[in-house]
């Protein structure tokens, strides 16, 4: 299994105040699946996407990447993860202002040292792909939302990370915006067979799903649903 979480729990303490945020969560993913977890604010959701993406630590259970426990890796060890195994889309793009779409989808490549012929191969394949080569010299401001989003996603896949993880991906777009964003996940998911866990509030987009997962105070309610083919 390329993912999978077992009994994990997180509690927050807000003085003498403890907050159960998951209460014992188990589920698994598996390459090249497209996971939508359903859930209002303050369900957890978010919460467990920072543990999947190895930014937070679980009170109590275990995370596995490819069947590493995540609690046995180093700081080094869980930042190589976090830069070559998992891409992550945000809400709010988070793209960086100062530089051009094409050096934002770049810029992980950097980080793993890669040469300026394949940054470049990588970069260009990629802003093809979400169908952006012409905006490749426009930075953020010059960008419209679902243009944001498909550079940010585009971003997240030039590494070939095996999981994308995508937290309120098209809260910020408008309904058609969000469905050709969401068309393009679609596509990119099958062509790069990384597997997409996208937690969201909008069950609109439920019908992209492989697998649906709802998830309330903490709590996971029906992790074996599927979608319909």
């Amino acid at each position: 299994m390329l993912l999978e979480t077992k009994n994990v729990r997180k509690e927050y303490r807000i003085g003498s105040e403890v907050i159960q945020a998951l209460r014992g969560v188990t589920f698994g993913v598996n390459a090249g699946d497209f996971v939508i977890i359903n859930g209002p604010s303050g369900s957890g959701k978010t919460t467990l996407l920072n543990l999947i993406a190895c930014i937070d630590r679980p009170t109590e259970g275990e995370v596995f990447i490819e069947e590493q426990p995540v609690s046995k890796l180093s700081s080094s060890k869980l930042a190589e993860t976090r830069r070559d195994k998992i891409g992550l889309v945000f809400q709010s793009f988070n793209l960086i202002p100062v530089l051009s779409a094409y050096e934002n989808i770049e810029y992980p490549l950097l980080l793993q040292s890669a040469s300026r012929s394949e940054r470049r191969q990588k970069v260009m394949k990629l802003l093809d792909e979400v169908g952006l080569t012409t905006m490749a010299h426009r930075r953020p401001d010059e960008l419209s939302g679902g243009q944001k989003q498909r550079i940010a996603l585009a971003r997240a896949l030039v590494t070939e990370p095996r999981i994308i993880l995508a937290d309120e991906p098209t809260a910020n777009l408008d309904s058609e915006t969000a469905k050709t964003v969401m068309g393009i996940m679609k596509r990119l998911n099958t062509e790069h067979s990384a597997a997409f866990i996208i937690v969201t509030h909008d069950r609109m987009i439920n019908e992209y799903a492989k697998k649906i997962v709802s998830i309330r105070d903490g709590q996971l309610l029906d992790g074996n649903n599927s979608a319909s083919p």
